[in-house]
C-alpha cells in the first residue's frame, strides 16, 4: 500500500495558468466533511494534506473572499458558521486567546468534535491548558487536543522532514478514535495521551528547549572551561613566567586540541559510570525492585547525550589534529629543527621509541573514532529502530566498552613515560592525560569486578528477579531423602 506522506502535495504549475492542485483532487465517497476555523500557514498546510488524503475540507473565515487565492482549489472557503455547519469534524486552527470569539458557533458545534491545535507562547506548568478552557467555552462538543506539535512545513513536507507521531487526548474516546483515524489516514502515527488533563503537558512539548541535552552540554562546556585552563596554565603562562617565552599563539589551535580530547574522553566514561553505579546498587540492596536515586534516574536517561557530546569532542579533534601541520607556527618549527641538525651535523635524527608510539598512537586512535561513529550512528532512532534489542545492547555496551578502552589506551601511548618525567610537572602540576586517566580506569576497572564469575552471577540472578531478602518455602516430595522436610531457597 503506498505511503500517504510520501505523496507530493502540490503539482507543478501547467502551461495554462498558474493555480495549484493536488494529486487528490475529489474527496473519496464516505469520507466526513472536515472543517477548518482560522486560514494561517497552519490552516493552509493543514488543508492540503487533508485535500491529498481524500477528504473533503472547509474553511470557515471571516474574510473568505481575500483567503481564497491561499488554498487549494478542493477546499471551500466559506463563513465561520457556515463552515461549522457543513463540517463532522472542526479543526480550531486560531490564537487560543481568539476562542472566546467564537461563541457564536456554539449551537452550530454542539455534539461535534473540536481538535485544538494551538500552542502557549511560554511554558504553562499551573494550568488550564488552551484545550481545557476551550472546552468549558463549548461543554455541548467533545474537545480533542493534538496536532499541536505538527508544524505547517511537517504537514506539507511528511515523514522526512519531521516526526511522524502525533500526540491526543480527550475525555471522549469516541471523538479520540475518530481523530485517530483521521491521523493514521494522513499518514501519521496517533499516540494516545489519556484524558484531556493531559493537554497541558502536550502543549508544553513544543516550547521545551532541549530539555535531556541541558545536563550533558552543561557538563561539556565545564570540563572544556577546566582542561583548557589547565592546559593553558601549563603549557603557555608557565614557560611565560619562568622563561620569558610567549607561546600564547598556542590558545586558538594547540591548547584547544588538546584540550577536546580530554573533554571526550571523560564524557565517554561519565555515559558507562551510571549503569555501574546501578549494577553495583542492586548488588548491594539484593534486589531489582528498589528505585534508583532521582540524580540516577536523570542520568540513565542522558547517556545517549552524553555519547554524542564525547563524539563531537572527539570529531572536533580529529580535524584539529588534521590542521596542526599547516600552521606557520608548525613551519618555523619545522624549520629551527631542521637548522638545529644541520648545524650540530646530524645526520639521522631517528628515534625508534617515539617512531613506534607515534604509529601505535594514530592507529589506535582510528580504531577508536571509528567504534565512536558505530555508536553515534546506532543511537540515531532511524537506525536504532532497525536492529533488535540484543544487536542494540551488543554495539552500545560491548564495543561502547571497547571504544573506551581503545580511547584510553590512545591516551596512555600519547602519555607515554611522561607521567614519570619531573620536567613535565610545570608549576607542580601533573601532565593533563594523567587526570583524564583517572574516570576512565576507574570506569574500566570496575566493569572488569562485574566479570568476576560469583559477582557475575548474583547479579544476573537479581536482574531475573531474585532477591536477597525474600524467601519461598517448600516441602519436598515424599520419596526425597529429607523425608519431607521443608526447605528455604532464595529466588
Amino acid at each position: 500500500m503506498p505511503d500517504e506522506m510520501s505523496r507530493p502535495l502540490i503539482r507543478g504549475r501547467g502551461e495554462g495558468g498558474g493555480s495549484r492542485r493536488l494529486e487528490a483532487s475529489m474527496s473519496e465517497p464516505g469520507a466526513p466533511v472536515i472543517g477548518i476555523l482560522g486560514t494561517g500557514d497552519f490552516s493552509r498546510s493543514l488543508a492540503r494534506r487533508l485535500v491529498a488524503s481524500g477528504y473533503q475540507v472547509v474553511v470557515g473565515s471571516r474574510t473568505a473572499k481575500r483567503s481564497a487565492a491561499l488554498f487549494p482549489e478542493e477546499a471551500e472557503l466559506t463563513s465561520q458558521m457556515e463552515a461549522a455547519s457543513q463540517a463532522d469534524l472542526v479543526f480550531v486552527a486560531v490564537f487560543p486567546e481568539h476562542h472566546s470569539t467564537l461563541v457564536d458557533l456554539k449551537p452550530a458545534l454542539a455534539g461535534k468534535t473540536l481538535v485544538d491545535v494551538s500552542n502557549g507562547l511560554r511554558i504553562n506548568r499551573d494550568g488550564p491548558s488552551n484545550a481545557e478552557q476551550l472546552a468549558d467555552l463549548f461543554p455541548e462538543s467533545c474537545v480533542v487536543k493534538g496536532f499541536n506539535t505538527i508544524s505547517a512545513w511537517m504537514l506539507q513536507m511528511g515523514p522526512r522532514d519531521g516526526s511522524r507521531q502525533v500526540f491526543l487526548c480527550s475525555d471522549s474516546s469516541k471523538a479520540k478514535s475518530s481523530v485517530m483515524q483521521l491521523c493514521r489516514r494522513m499518514g501519521f502515527i496517533p499516540v494516545d495521551m489519556g484524558l484531556l488533563s493531559s493537554s497541558l503537558e502536550i502543549e508544553n512539548l513544543p516550547l521545551y528547549l532541549f530539555p535531556s541535552w541541558r545536563i550533558p552540554v552543561l557538563c561539556t562546556l565545564l570540563l572544556f572551561i577546566f582542561f583548557y585552563l589547565y592546559n593553558f596554565i601549563r603549557d603557555v603562562l608557565h614557560p611565560y613566567l619562568t622563561k620569558g617565552k610567549s607561546a600564547f599563539y598556542k590558545m586558538p589551535i594547540e591548547t584547544v586540541n588538546v584540550t577536546l580530547p580530554s573533554v571526550a574522553l571523560v564524557m565517554l566514561a561519565l555515559v558507562y559510570v551510571p549503569g555501574l553505579c546501578a549494577a553495583f546498587l542492586q548488588l548491594h540492596w539484593g534486589t531489582k525492585y528498589n528505585r534508583f536515586p532521582n540524580w540516577l534516574d536523570c542520568w540513565l536517561t542522558r547517556r545517549k547525550q552524553f555519547g554524542l557530546c564525547s563524539f563531537l569532542c572527539a570529531v572536533l579533534h580529529t580535524i584539529y589534529s588534521l590542521c596542526l601541520p599547516m600552521r606557520k607556527s608548525a613551519h618555523f618549527k619545522l624549520l629551527s629543527i631542521a637548522f638545529k641538525q644541520v648545524k650540530d651535523g646530524v645526520e639521522d635524527s631517528w628515534v625508534e621509541a617515539d617512531v613506534w608510539r607515534m604509529e601505535l598512537y594514530l592507529s589506535v586512535g582510528i580504531m577508536a573514532l571509528g567504534l565512536l561513529s558505530l555508536l553515534a550512528v546506532t543511537s540515531l532512532p532511524s537506525v536504532a529502530n532497525t536492529v533488535n534489542w540484543r544487536e542494540f545492547s551488543f554495539i552500545q555496551s560491548t564495543l561502547g566498552y571497547c571504544a573506551l578502552s581503545l580511547a584510553t589506551l590512545h591516551t596512555l601511548l600519547f602519555g607515554w613515560d611522561r607521567a614519570f618525567d619531573g620536567a613535565q610537572y610545570h608549576f607542580n602540576l601533573p601532565p593533563t592525560f594523567t587526570l583524564v586517566l583517572i574516570l576512565p580506569i576507574t570506569v574500566l576497572l570496575s566493569r572488569l569486578v562485574l566479570f568476576v564469575p560469583c559477582v557475575a552471577l548474583r547479579l544476573r540472578k537479581i536482574r531475573r528477579g531474585w532477591e536477597k531478602s525474600r524467601h519461598i518455602r517448600f516441602t519436598l516430595p515424599d520419596d526425597d531423602c529429607r523425608n519431607g522436610l521443608e526447605d528455604v531457597s532464595n529466588v
